[in-house]
């Protein structure tokens, strides 16, 4: 048993160890989401995140610990964001075309995203910290943790709001839509772009992939509208 303690004290500083663990944990939902046959319930990310939380906690390892071996994919988030900008290009033309309805559904998905959790936040009586790190739930993990900083939030908070977010949209999205008979795929991906960032728009890749080429498009587009609506409307709550 020493012996075991030794080996696992040991491995548990080396940052591989975390980095195995973090791809082994994501290929484990996977293969769980693809025998679910890919219904939202299901979501890998969601899978991940518990049985990644119940080996840290099991083991008494800090995050500190955990995150220097994550910090590789943490740092991967940067040039995916930049990448979601191919469909953006790719689909120009599709864009020009709907431009009116798309900038309206943007501006309206950011300002109910911001205005909804900051209202919330402030009938709770949640400190100013609180209600900063919640104004950019809404965007991807880079961007979200930039204006959290810059508006005098907790970067840690702001990221795992983002996480939840985004799994809550991503697991509601596609049902919610059918039940509202919304079938135009921009439309859907457009709306789960905005409302669910990245994750949402890993979901919606999955669907179809014209949706998740428009996710793409509402996720990039959110995240610049909110970098300038989120300080205003916090200076408004405050």
């Amino acid at each position: 048993m020493n012996d075991a303690a030794l080996i696992w004290s040991y491995l548990a500083e080396g940052p591989l160890l975390w980095l195995t663990a973090t791809l082994l944990a994501y290929w484990l939902g996977d293969r769980l989401f693809r025998a679910a046959r890919r219904q939202s319930w299901a979501n890998p990310v969601l899978f991940a995140v518990f049985v990644l939380a119940l080996l840290l906690w099991s083991t008494g390892t800090t995050y500190q610990t955990y995150f220097e071996g994550a910090q590789f994919v943490h740092f991967m988030l940067g040039p995916a964001t930049v990448a979601l900008g191919m469909p953006l290009y790719e689909n120009l033309q599709r864009l020009r075309n709907a431009l009116v309805p798309l900038l309206a559904a943007l501006v309206a998905g950011s300002l109910v995203a911001v205005v909804s959790v900051l209202a919330l936040a402030k009938a709770f009586g949640l400190s100013d910290v609180m209600m900063a790190s919640l104004a950019p739930k809404s965007t991807t993990a880079p961007v979200a943790i930039g204006i959290a900083e810059g508006l005098g939030g907790e970067p840690t908070i702001a990221a795992v709001l983002v996480l939840l977010t985004g799994i809550f949209g991503a697991m509601i999205a596609t049902p919610l839509l059918n039940l509202l008979r919304v079938h135009d795929w921009r439309a859907r991906g457009f709306a789960v772009g905005v409302a669910a960032h990245g994750i949402g728009t890993a979901r919606a890749f999955q669907v179809n992939e014209t949706a998740g080429a428009f996710a793409g498009i509402g996720m990039g587009l959110n995240a610049v509208l909110t970098a300038i609506i989120a300080p205003l409307a916090l200076n408004l709550f405050r």
